[in-house]
C-alpha cells in the first residue's frame, strides 16, 4: 500500500536548513496497524503529513497504492486524499459552531453528496460510534473521548483505505485512550491499514508493527536496531 523510498525532506527558514528527513525507507501493507514514534524533533509528523499528502518531499520517492505521489497540484493531491485517507486529530479538529452529526457529515460536502444522503451516512457512523444520540450536540457539550470518537467517525464517512492519526489519544485519559485504540484495532479488522504518530509506549504496543524514528533516520522497527548510533561506530572494533 505505501513504499517509501530514500524520503529526504528538509525545510529552510531564513539562512538556516533544517534537515528533517535522512533517506527513509518503509514498506507498509495494506490492513497494517502501525505505530510512529520518536522524540520532538524526530520527524515522526513530517512523515505523517507527507504520507497523508500533505507536504512535499524533496529526493527519493512515496509510492501510494502503486502511484508515485510527486510535486502534485493542489487540486490532485486533494482527490488523492479525499480517495485514499482518513485524517484524525490530537486536537480533534471539529468545527465548533456545527453539531456532532455535521461535523461528520462534512467530508461528503466537498465530495458534493446531497444534505440528506450525507446527513444520513453521518447517523450510520455516529450510531457505530455509540454517539447516535448525541447527533445534535456541538464539540462544547462532548466530552474529550466523544469528540474523538465523532473525529474518527467524520475520517471513516469517505471510506478510506488508509487512517492517519496524530496523537489521537494525547489529550485523553488512560481509560479513554484504550477505549480509542479499541476502536483503531476493529477499524483495523476491516482491512483498513492505520498508521498512528504517538509518543506513549503503551498504546504503541498495541499496534502490530512500531516504527521508532530518531534524528530524521528509523531507529528500529519493532525492536529491530536499524540505526547504529555514532558511540556504537566509534567502538564497534574494541
Amino acid at each position: 500500500m505505501i513504499r517509501i523510498e530514500n524520503l529526504h525532506k528538509s525545510y529552510v527558514t531564513g539562512l538556516n536548513k533544517l534537515h528533517v528527513l535522512k533517506g527513509i525507507d518503509l514498506d507498509i501493507r495494506s490492513g497494517e496497524l502501525v505505530s510512529v514514534m520518536g522524540s520532538s524533533g524526530s520527524g515522526k509528523s513530517t512523515l505523517l503529513n507527507i504520507i497523508g499528502i500533505l507536504d512535499n518531499y524533496d529526493q527519493g520517492n512515496y509510492i501510494l497504492d502503486n502511484l508515485l505521489i510527486k510535486e502534485m497540484s493542489e487540486k490532485k493531491a486533494a482527490l488523492l486524499r479525499n480517495k485514499y485517507i482518513g485524517f484524525v486529530f490530537q486536537s480533534f479538529n471539529l468545527i465548533s459552531f456545527k453539531n456532532a452529526m455535521e461535523n461528520v457529515a462534512l467530508p461528503l460536502y466537498y465530495q458534493k453528496v446531497s444534505l440528506k444522503k450525507r446527513n444520513l451516512a453521518a447517523m450510520e457512523f455516529l450510531d457505530r460510534m455509540g454517539l447516535k444520540e448525541w447527533a445534535t450536540h456541538h464539540p462544547s457539550e462532548l466530552s474529550g473521548g466523544q469528540k474523538q470518537r465523532i473525529a474518527i467517525a467524520r475520517a471513516l464517512i469517505t471510506k478510506p483505505k488508509i487512517i492517519l492519526a496524530d496523537e489521537p489519544t494525547g489529550a485523553l485519559d488512560t481509560a479513554t485512550s484504550y477505549e480509542v485504540m479499541e476502536i483503531f484495532k476493529e477499524i483495523n479488522d476491516l482491512g483498513i491499514t492505520v498508521i498512528i504518530v504517538t509518543h506513549e509506549k503503551d498504546i504503541s504496543e498495541m499496534t502490530n508493527k512500531i516504527i521508532r524514528l530518531k534524528d530524521g533516520f528509523i531507529e528500529s522497527i519493532n525492536g529491530e536496531k536499524l540505526l547504529v548510533d555514532e558511540y556504537e561506530k566509534e567502538y564497534s572494533h574494541v
